[in-house]
């Protein structure tokens, strides 16, 4: 089941940031990522201001895990160290998207609110 890897990054220090540019690529392909978005325009509804946002699909939430732990990642994330201000979080995604039902969110993926 696909996962996602959501990123909120605030770059302190451009130059020092641009190691873990060069080095996580590999990383992210060694482990079957595909970004669908990066940078780009954004709009903070709720919570904190941070100045990019990241999200990377995995072919699992395995894949996700292996790619943060890797040693390639691991060698980025030391070179961006001091360098910007990161909250990661990796998240199953749904086996069957459905629409949202009239009653709302329900607690649990899969269940129908009152049932």
């Amino acid at each position: 089941m696909t996962a996602y890897w959501i990123a909120h990054v605030t770059v302190t220090d451009a130059k020092a940031y641009a190691g873990y540019q060069s080095l996580a690529p590999a990383a992210f392909a060694r482990h079957g990522a595909r970004f669908l978005a990066r940078g780009g325009a954004s709009e903070v509804l709720e919570g904190p201001e941070l100045a990019r946002h990241v999200v990377i699909a995995f072919p699992s939430l395995q894949a996700a895990r292996d790619c943060y732990h890797s040693p390639e990642y691991r060698a980025a994330r030391a070179s961006r160290a001091g360098a910007c201000i990161a909250h990661v979080v990796i998240v199953e995604g749904l086996a069957d998207a459905e629409p949202l039902p009239e009653g709302g969110l329900s607690p649990q993926p899969g269940v129908l609110p009152g049932k």
